[in-house]
């Protein structure tokens, strides 16, 4: 590989804008969540921070709730990221186990309500008995429509962009003549999705912290300090609120906005 390669690579990964421009709406067809705060909820009641994560699950269910009744298509949840190997060691196993049984509680009332289940991000340092679990589920789940929730679980976006040029790499050994954007994009763990519209983070800090970072180059981002067990379906309505007053122009000006989706 000369460097011809790599001037291709670099304008395949950074002159590209977005895929499409979606046709705006009310509601956001796809929602990215950081769920952030579990351990601070826990410890201003004087709990352990793994009673947060355990109150985080609940949030979960009823966000699932709130985006079924707003019809929302796609919902993606960063549950585990791949730097969180590094908190201590009992809260990891916790989390682990905590996943586990949610998968085997959830799993059913997600599919009697037609909900897909998909998770993304680097199995391999699961237990053989969790990435079983999630298989199964995933196949389980495969054909319902109604939303897909996607759960990303030792999951980073740098490791995301480069898993899918070494598998565009793998299939297409000569890339001296370079690649598309959309080549690429059919190796992304979340090919199957649209990019998302709504990006939300609870907990005060304001950072994407290495989620998705390919598909929210033109998302909508909402940072709220309510910790995510209090995120309740009011401070939900609040984000929402808050896309809908968005202008998404994807590059365009207010006035082509205005002449019509086609100026």
């Amino acid at each position: 590989m000369g460097p011809n390669f790599f001037e291709r690579l670099k304008l395949a990964l950074f002159a590209s804008s977005t895929l499409d421009i979606p046709v705006s709406s009310e509601v956001p067809r796809h929602i990215a969540v950081i769920m952030d705060g579990n351990g601070r909820w826990a410890k201003k009641r004087f709990m352990p921070r793994i009673m947060g994560h355990k109150r985080g699950v609940e949030t979960v269910r009823d966000l699932i709730k709130q985006c079924i009744h707003y019809e929302v298509k796609y919902l993606t949840l960063f549950a585990f990221s791949s730097e969180n190997w590094r908190r201590p060691a009992d809260e990891v196993k916790f989390l682990m186990n905590l996943f586990m049984e949610a998968l085997k509680r959830e799993v059913d009332s997600l599919h009697q309500n037609q909900i897909r289940l998909v998770m993304i991000g680097d199995r391999s340092r699961f237990d053989p008995l969790l990435v079983k679990a999630i298989h199964e589920a995933e196949k389980l789940t495969q054909h319902n429509t109604r939303l897909t929730l996607t759960i990303a679980a030792n999951y980073g976006g740098r490791w995301d962009i480069m898993q899918a040029l070494q598998r565009l790499m793998a299939t297409k050994p000569d890339l001296s003549s370079g690649f598309s954007e959309e080549e690429l994009n059919a190796y992304l763990s979340m090919h199957y999705a649209p990019e998302p519209d709504l990006f939300i983070r609870t907990g005060g800090e304001k950072r994407i912290s290495n989620f998705l970072l390919w598909q929210l180059a033109y998302t909508e981002l909402y940072f709220t300090d309510t910790l995510w067990p209090d995120f309740d379906d009011a401070a939900f309505r609040l984000a929402l609120q808050s896309y809908r007053q968005r202008e998404r122009r994807y590059g365009r000006t207010s006035e082509q906005l205005s002449a019509g989706p086609h100026a």
